[in-house]
């Protein structure tokens, strides 16, 4: 049984194009249970005790419906930034889906990150909420190979089946892409994993593919990422420690020429790459968003 969890509000405002253009942030869930060894959200300064388990916070639907009715004008929700919204939980649980009838219903539009292939479940809500506002799906694809994602996110769809997601939401036309975030140096960072994605992405007809290129390691995440990454990587950690120290950014030492390869390889394939570009395709103007109502 999922514990519930009381909270004050659900909705936060958020600088416009700060993250792929949403103008409010939501988590319908604490804690995450995928165990991915870079997660930064299990960093100290976010407050999430225990984060390996989830809660859920109650009346969350009825409480979105309050605050988004008291909004003096209509934007794009983000969800899933620090806990994903497609956990195991959601399958039964229906959180995630009742959030987004609700959004579909205000006339808001959506902006959403999940590593699940879940997702699809919920295609018919995306295509409402993009007919009356915008809508943008994200699937967080870090490793092509399933053999080396099992390791660095053991509990997450295979992203063989992450792709299949993807293919899905794009027949379906919704807006969707990759985050390929973070890259991990020494694991995640060589030119074929990179370009791989990059290829997949295509193939699968993503619209984007965003990279952020290194891994952020603070307290809490850093000793939780040195831990694991030793267990399945031995002598991996030392390596961290002489690489970067304590910094806080640690980025691939191939960087240069992965933001290189991402560029080419996105410009080949016809994809998006730069933030603005991705928010400019997906977020319809307010003429057209004002004349569907």
């Amino acid at each position: 049984m999922v514990e519930e969890i009381e909270a004050k509000t659900l909705l936060s405002r958020i600088k416009y194009d700060e993250w792929f253009g949403a103008d409010y942030n939501m988590n319908l869930y604490r804690g995450c249970c995928h165990g991915c060894i870079y997660c930064d959200s299990r960093s100290e300064c976010y407050h999430v005790e225990d984060f390996d388990r989830v809660r859920v916070k109650a009346n969350a639907a009825a409480m979105l419906r309050r605050e988004l009715a008291a909004k003096r004008s209509v934007g794009v929700v983000g969800i899933g930034a620090m806990s994903d919204s497609y956990n195991p939980f959601e399958r039964e649980l229906g959180v995630t889906r009742a959030a987004l009838e609700t959004i579909a219903g205000a006339g808001f539009g959506v902006s959403l990150d999940t590593k699940s292939g879940l997702v699809t479940r919920d295609i018919g809500l995306f295509r409402r909420i993009r007919d009356n506002h915008s809508a943008i799906v994200k699937l967080t694809i870090t490793a092509a190979d399933d053999a080396l994602s099992r390791k660095i996110e053991p509990h997450v769809s295979p992203s063989s089946e992450r792709f299949a997601a993807l293919r899905a939401l794009s027949e379906a036309g919704i807006f969707c892409g990759v985050l390929m975030t973070p890259i991990l140096p020494f694991l995640t960072d060589s030119e074929e994993n990179v370009r791989s994605i990059v290829e997949k992405t295509a193939q699968a007809g993503g619209k984007f593919v965003f990279s952020m290129y290194g891994v952020t390691l603070r307290t809490n995440q850093r000793q939780y990422f040195l831990e694991k990454v030793e267990e399945r990587f031995p002598g991996m950690a030392d390596r961290y420690r002489r690489a970067f120290g304590s910094d806080y950014y640690c980025p691939s030492p191939q960087r240069q020429r992965l933001k290189a390869l991402v560029r080419e390889a996105c410009k080949a394939h016809g994809l998006l790459w730069r933030m603005p570009d991705i928010i400019r395709a997906y977020r319809k103007p307010p003429e057209e968003q004002l004349s569907l109502f």
